[in-house]
Formats: C-alpha cells, structure tokens, sequence
C-alpha cells in the first residue's frame, strides 16, 4: 500500500514511475555547469584552482575561471566549430574560434556567430550560480561520461535528443530524407516554420522520419517539450 493515508497499491517494477523529465544543457559544455562538481570527471584541479589551459591567439595560456554572470554569450557552436574546439582530441580550440566568430549577425541565435557579450568560453559555474542543477545531481543522476550525438547546434541537437537523427527531406517520404548534421534548416527558415505551425498547425517543412514524441502519441502517454 502507498501514498499518505496507505489507501492504494503502488505498482510493482517499472510502473512506479509516474513521470520521465529530462533535463537538455543546451550550448552548454558538461565543465561549464559541473566542471568542480564533487567526484565528476570535470576540470582538473590542484589546490582548489584549476590545472590546465588552453592556448590564447594573443599569446599565453588562459585558464577556466568561476564565471558569476547569470547570462552567458559562449562562442560559435557550428558543426565546424565543434570539430575545431576538440581538435583532435585536444580540447584546446575554444578561443580561437570565439575570436575567429563572425561578430555581428542580423539573426542572433545564428550558430556562427558570437555574442556581443565578454568572451567567457572558459567561464564555469558552481552551485552558488546554479543551486538548482547542483541540487538534481546531488539527489538523482548526474552523467560525466554521456556526451551528445551530433557535434553541432541546437536544432540538430533538439532532432537527435526526439528521434536520435538529424536530416534534411525532400518530400513526406521518410525515404526521401538524407543526414544533415550541419543544418538541416537555418535559423530563420526554421524558425518561420515553427511560426507557421503554432499558428495554422501546418508547415511546408518537412521531418518526415518517425520521432518519439509520435510514437508516445500513438501509444497514448502524453507529453510535453
């Protein structure tokens, strides 16, 4: 029996589960969030500061520092981009490609370009900034070890996280859809469509493939995102 007054029987197994929430870190690296979180496979330390850096354009060696800010501008978060900031498993181009960002862009959220706020690539932020997160990964789960499937921006992140793919199509054919991991749409078209769709509930673009918000729908389990 369960609950406050023991008046119903909780289910055995898996269907004590009543509710999945899932918490996506969106252009967010794991260090920027839980880079010093006890035990976590983070940013090296030694004496309370951290023990490595990386190499800055100018000249030297920057290392991670306690960022405060609430708002935070990152760099350039392209599927080049990524490729240049691990460098081969070196994990040392973040600020070169900051630098390198175009700095102005007519659609803000473009993934080529930087912010024009203070360059903090190598900000991190502890539970003084972030309670909340540091609190979820005290009490439930915290990953340092589960990494993104696709190196590049939001929207094919967002495909990935629904349906574990991200591509372009031609028509409703799921057939006719082929990987896209650099776009598949740009900001501005995609964020047309999603306009379109709240507003007339259709939409001229096309993700035809299967994504499991459908198969929750067709299995009747509601949802949201």
């Amino acid at each position: 029996m369960g609950g406050p007054t023991g008046q119903y029987v909780v289910p055995a197994g898996i269907h004590k589960i009543k509710h999945v929430i899932i918490i996506m870190q969106e252009n967010r690296s794991f260090d920027s969030y839980f880079g010093t979180y006890p035990g976590a496979d983070g940013i090296p330390m030694k004496n309370g500061k951290p023990a490595v850096c990386v190499p800055s354009p100018g000249g030297g060696c920057t290392r991670p520092y306690h960022d405060l800010a609430d708002r935070n501008g990152g760099g350039p978060h392209g599927e080049g981009n990524a490729v240049a900031d691990v460098n081969g498993g070196q994990m040392n181009g973040f600020i070169w490609q900051r630098d390198a960002a175009r700095a102005s862009c007519l659609i803000p959220d473009d993934p080529a370009c930087a912010s024009g706020r203070t360059p903090d690539v190598m900000g991190y932020h502890t539970a003084a900034e972030i309670p909340n997160y540091w609190k979820y990964a005290q009490n439930y789960v915290l990953q340092d070890h589960m990494f993104e499937p696709v190196k590049s921006w939001s929207l094919p992140d967002h495909l990935y996280m629904v349906s574990a793919w991200s591509a372009k199509c031609k028509n409703r054919s799921p057939m006719s859809c082929v990987n896209d991991i650099v776009g598949p749409y740009g900001v501005n078209k995609f964020q047309k469509a999603v306009d379109s769709e709240l507003a007339k509930g259709k939409t001229s673009m096309d993700l035809a493939w299967t994504d499991i918000t459908w198969l929750l729908y067709a299995h009747h389990i509601s949802w949201r995102y």
